[in-house]
Order: C-alpha cells, then structure tokens, then sequence
C-alpha cells in the first residue's frame, strides 16, 4: 500500500467507478450474498427497532408508577402535616393547664437514670 490509497478491491474503489469505466457484472452468487446480507440486515434492523420501542414502553410504565407513588406521597405529606398541625395544638393547649408544668417542684434536676434498652442492644 502506498501513500494511504485503500489496496485494491476495497469498499471504496468498488463503490466509485472511475469515469468512463462500466463495472463488472456481478455474477449469481454476488446477487445471492448481496439478497442475503440485506435480508439480514433488514431483519437486524427490525429486531433493533423493537428493542428500542419495548424500552420506550418499559420507561413509560416506570414514569407512570412514579408518577403514581409521588402522588400518594405528596398526600401523606399532606396529611402528616395536618396532623403535626393538630398535635402540636393540642400540645400548646395542654401545657397550659398541666399541673405537671406547674408545679415548681418539677423543676428540681433529676440524676439521670441509666437507658433499660441501651443494655439491651449489642456493642
């Protein structure tokens, strides 16, 4: 090979005829390779598009769960919320009256007491 032309016979010099030259006839079984090849290659490009469609399907039904969970998420948020809302009314309105708070022996430091269930678990 010299100076980077492709070597003869190659993709390229058989695919552009130079001017003025007829390309060869092809015989019958360059007819039959050349059917086959696209045959296969038309049957290679159909299994190709299926897997890419199956895939588009596979993320579509992924979305819509998604969407689906985030949905119900934002409800418990919702719901939790409200309930936080409440309880900590509830909190508010009975610190008022406790006669625990009140009381201002309760005040008194406590020695803390040892954890029962930090005895329980393993080191």
């Amino acid at each position: 090979m010299s100076q980077g032309l492709p070597a003869a016979g190659s993709v390229l010099q058989r695919s552009v005829a130079a001017p003025g030259n007829q390309p060869q006839p092809q015989s019958p079984e360059d007819d039959d390779r050349k059917v086959r090849r696209r045959e296969k290659n038309r049957v290679a490009a159909q299994r190709s598009r299926k897997k890419q469609t199956q895939k588009a399907d596979k993320l579509h039904e992924e979305y819509e769960s998604l969407e689906q969970e985030n949905t119900m998420l934002r409800r418990e948020i919702g719901k939790l919320t409200e309930e936080l809302k409440h309880l900590t009314e509830a909190l508010k309105e009975h610190e008022k009256m406790c006669p625990l708070l009140l009381c201002p022996m309760n005040f008194v430091p406590v020695p803390p007491r040892p954890d029962p269930v930090a005895g329980c678990l393993p080191r």
